[in-house]
Formats: C-alpha cells, structure tokens, sequence
C-alpha cells in the first residue's frame, strides 16, 4: 500500500496523456488517410477513366499517409533519436528484412509494374496459368479475378509478371467459332452461303469490319467439316456471348435442315473379306 502512494502519480498522468494524443493522431491520420484515398481516387478514375490504375495509387498514397502519421507520433513522443537510429542503419535492416519478405516484395513490384503497364484493365477477361476469369481488382499483393463458375481467385502479381497473360477482350472484341458437318456430295457452297446469311441475322454477331466466315476445316472420316467464325463486342451490353453462340448454332441447324442439308454423325464401315455371315447380337 506504501509502494503505491509513492508512485509518482503526475508522471503516470502524463504518460496516459501523452499515449492517448498519439492515438488521437494515429486515428486522426488513419481516417485522414481513407477520406484522401476516396477523394484522390475519384479524381483518378475522372481523370484517366482506368479505375485499376486509380485504386493502386490512391492506396499507395493511403499508407504514404498513414505513415506520416506515425512520424508524427514518434516526433512527439519524443523518439526522434529511435527513428534517426533506424534510418541509420537502414542498410542492414532493408537486407534483412528484404530477404525476409522476398515474395511480399516481389509482389508488391510486380503491382506496380502491373498498374502502370496495364496489361488488363477491371472486366477484361483474362487467363494466367490456366486460371480463367474477369478481372475484379489489383492489390499491393495479388490480382483478384472472378471465374466463369463465381469463384475469387487471388493470383500473385509476381506470378502474372512471369508468366504468360492472355487477354481476350483487351480492346472489346472475341472471336469463337464451332463446326459443321455436312455429309458427303452435298452442295457445299450453297450450304456455305445459307451459315453466312444465317449468320447476318443473328443479333450480337458484328457484321462490319469483324464479319463472320465460313471455310472448309477439314475431310473428316463421315463429313466435310465447315469451320464457322464469327466476332463479338464483349463491351456490348446486349446478349452474353455464349448466349449468341447458342443462338447462332441453333439458327445454323435449322436452316440447313429446312434446306434439306443431311449432317450426319460419325459412320462405321464394315468389310467382310471372307464372306462370313456377320453376327449382329
């Protein structure tokens, strides 16, 4: 009971009032630093229209602020000296903890290679290591996509920067294409002509400077196969492009069949070369 009326009672007064001002301003600088991240990154998305370039540099200027704010704190609490002791030996300390944090590192380079290049922008469609989705946003760390059957994938930029990254609608347009088998001595060109007039019809299929086309694909066993191609603008936000496919391939079937096109499916040839009945059960 002695020890404790012998405690110097203003030093532990001063002392919660000093750690309470440098959560004040800890906090202060915390929502500070959110408030300009949102602003800066409207003015962003204004100004460039990216909003994947956007959110990465208003986060980096978030945590550029944050840690103003614990500046702040360690100047007025009076560690200077510390801070000026760290920064001194910030060699040693960088290698350490570099090596430490190797993969962080790497990441964390890698999204801003990524940010500035901008090989995918929020929407497209991409494929990494055959991992297939749309883009959703690019962190400090990771890439976040979302795959055709809802699943969030998290790719390590350092992954996206060394390996190879298809973009299917980097400019707003994709191909695709399905085939057609038509059975042997038909008229082929005539067929040829009623896919591509069904194709012209079809809404979503472009039909100006990316127009659809028919050619023969190959001399299949049972059929000649036809190769039809066509484009659409992923950026349109008329029919989905497998929605258009479907279509397409439905209208392509039913013209050829009302034309009176047989396609067949695969054909079996038996040669009895020594005459013997064949047994069918």
């Amino acid at each position: 009971m002695e020890n404790v009326l012998n405690w110097n009672w203003q030093e532990l007064s001063d002392l919660l009032q000093t750690l309470g001002i440098s959560l004040a301003i800890l906090l202060g600088f915390y929502f500070l630093a959110a408030f300009l991240q949102k602003h800066l990154r409207r003015r962003l998305v204004a100004r460039m229209d990216d909003d994947l370039l956007a959110n990465f540099l208003s986060m980096i200027f978030r945590l550029l602020v944050i840690l103003a704010g614990f500046m702040v704190v360690f100047r007025f609490v009076g560690l200077t000296g510390v801070v000026s002791g760290l920064l001194a030996g910030a060699g040693i300390t960088a290698f350490v903890i570099g090596f430490a944090l190797k993969d962080i590192g790497e990441n964390f380079l890698a999204g801003i290679l990524l940010a500035f290049k901008r090989p995918f922008k929020v929407g497209d469609i991409i494929e990494i290591n055959g991992i297939r989705g749309s883009v959703v946003s690019l962190n400090l760390r990771d890439t976040q996509i979302k795959t055709g059957d809802g699943k969030d994938v998290y790719i390590p930029n350092a992954k996206i920067i060394t390996n190879a990254l298809i973009n299917f609608t980097i400019d707003g347009f994709l191909r695709y294409d399905f085939i057609v088998g038509l059975d042997y001595g038909s008229d082929y060109r005539k067929a040829m002509a009623i896919i591509l007039e069904t194709a012209y019809k079809v809404p979503g299929v472009l039909k100006n400077r990316r127009k659809p086309n028919v050619w023969i694909a190959d001399l299949a066993a049972s059929t000649l196969n036809l190769q039809v191609t066509f484009w659409v603008d992923t950026l349109d936000d008329g029919p989905g492009d497998m929605e258009i496919k479907t279509n397409l391939i439905i209208e392509v079937l039913n013209a050829l069949d009302q034309a009176g096109f047989n396609l067949p499916g695969n054909i079996m040839e038996l040669k009895n070369y020594q005459n013997n009945p064949l047994k069918t059960s």
